[in-house]
């Protein structure tokens, strides 16, 4: 037999910290500010040189690295980690640094305020992503389904009360 499971123990715990370390990582590098080179920085080292330059292909280095670990494994990212990474070109989405936003409503001239949609723009690779803005989760059609038949069992009988009265 099998050992028992402990009730704080997570399953694959080194491929979620190795994928918690690659995002931190990148997170890290894409956020340092590129240095300028002239010839005035002629007595630093060329690691550094190289390095300042190569932040951000290093950091999708890490992204791509991370996506690679999370499909082998079977370990799904969270939203909010998905959210700030590329699907296209694998890189971290900055607000303002490597990607843009805005809100974007297309239905009938703006008047429907649930169909907001946040737009998203990787400046690398020019890919857009949409993600709905304040409105709820729809739930799985298995619980509607059940929901929805509940409804209308109510209503039946709820009609069916008022004509017997």
């Amino acid at each position: 037999m099998g050992k028992s499971k402990a009730p704080g123990n997570v399953p694959n715990r080194p491929v979620y910290s190795r994928i918690s370390y690659l995002y931190q990582a990148a997170t890290y590098l894409a956020s340092q500010p590129k240095d300028i080179t002239n010839d005035t920085v002629a007595t630093q080292d060329k690691k550094t040189l190289y390095s300042s330059k190569s932040n951000h292909g290093l950091s999708r280095r890490f992204i791509t690295d991370l996506r690679s670990a999370s499909l082998k494994s079977q370990i799904r990212l969270s939203p909010a980690m998905k959210h700030t990474i590329c699907k296209f070109c694998d890189s971290l989405l900055i607000e303002g640094d490597t990607s843009s936003s805005s809100i974007e409503n297309k239905s009938k001239g703006g008047k429907k305020p649930w169909a907001d949609v946040l737009v998203v723009k990787c400046y690398a690779c020019g890919g857009v992503k949409r993600f709905p803005v304040q409105a709820p989760r729809q739930k799985r059609r298995p619980i509607r389904e059940v929901n929805s038949k509940k409804e209308t069992n109510q209503s039946l009988e709820a009609g069916n009360l008022r004509e017997g009265s």
